[in-house]
């Protein structure tokens, strides 16, 4: 088994070269790079470069204009090998991450992997199953893009993202949330690894800089987990939980104005969400 690992990017590229050099950095090379670029411009010729230098097997699509949801669609169908993940252009992985995965794979015959993003989780919870029921409560790990690892075959049975969810769409995030209520909700196979550990930058809670503008997306990307609650027919008591929660949090000491418009937005972003969704998709 091998791995293809679908990288969608647009507006980096010190970034995009950090990751080339943590795979290069890897130990076993049976696996390929698809960067699919949603740049104007040739920003990453050099880094694609570089790592070819390096001895990677890296495909470099283009994909215009940027599209967060359908570039990693579009991986998925280019895609060469049985296992694919999800690397966002700012993370970067240890150097037994892929040899990690395909032994995880291969041993278990398993039909997703989790791995632990250790900014986020230092510590990890032991390895197990996901479960369903905890997954609609919001009681499971948590899955980040960066540390999703899934079969092609999965992938291509339940037809890649949601295309109504991403970064360039009005529900602005939590396609990948969505995509493990589908798996599990289907009866694949998902198992957490926190000894498989993938790295990524944390935001700062309360953003610096422009704060409206900083608000507008993320209640922008609140409205993916909103649509979320709708399309998955979560129970009332998680819908309204979710809503107040970010405001709730913000209240509590030491509290400022900035956090507090912070976690309304978030709030208000999910019912925005929520309430399009449950009344107006199909």
């Amino acid at each position: 088994m091998n791995l293809s690992l679908v990288m969608a990017t647009v507006g980096r590229r010190e970034e995009v070269g950090r990751m080339i050099r943590s795979l290069a950095s890897q130990d076993t090379r049976a696996f390929e790079l698809i960067v699919i670029d949603q740049n104007a411009d040739d920003r990453l010729e050099p880094e694609v470069s570089s790592g070819r230098a390096a001895g990677l097997d890296i495909r470099h699509e283009r994909l215009l204009p940027p599209d967060q949801g359908a570039a990693r669609n579009r991986g998925i169908a280019l895609a060469r090998y049985e296992a694919i993940g999800f690397p966002d252009d700012d993370c970067w992985y240890e150097s037994s991450v892929v040899s990690g995965i395909l032994k995880k794979f291969s041993a278990d015959r398993c039909d997703g992997v989790v791995a632990r993003w250790h900014e986020e989780d230092p510590r990890g919870a032991p390895p197990h199953r996901l479960a369903e029921e905890k997954w609609r409560r919001f009681r499971e790990v948590k899955a980040s893009m960066i540390a999703q690892f899934f079969t092609k075959d999965l992938l291509v049975r339940l037809s890649g993202f949601d295309p109504r969810l991403g970064l360039s769409k009005w529900y602005g995030g939590s396609e990948e949330t969505e995509l493990v209520f589908r798996a599990l909700r289907h009866g694949f196979d998902l198992q957490y690894c926190p000894d498989i550990v993938v790295h990524h930058p944390i935001s700062d809670a309360v953003p610096s800089g422009d704060l409206l503008q900083a608000c507008r997306q993320i209640r922008r990307r609140a409205r993916g987990l909103g649509a979320v609650y709708a399309k998955h027919r979560l129970s009332p008591y998680v819908i309204c939980r979710g809503f107040l929660a970010p405001m709730l949090k913000s209240l509590i000491p030491p509290r400022s104005i900035a956090a507090i418009v912070v976690g309304g937005s978030v709030s208000l972003g999910r019912i925005e969400g929520f309430l399009r969704w449950r009344f107006c998709e199909r």
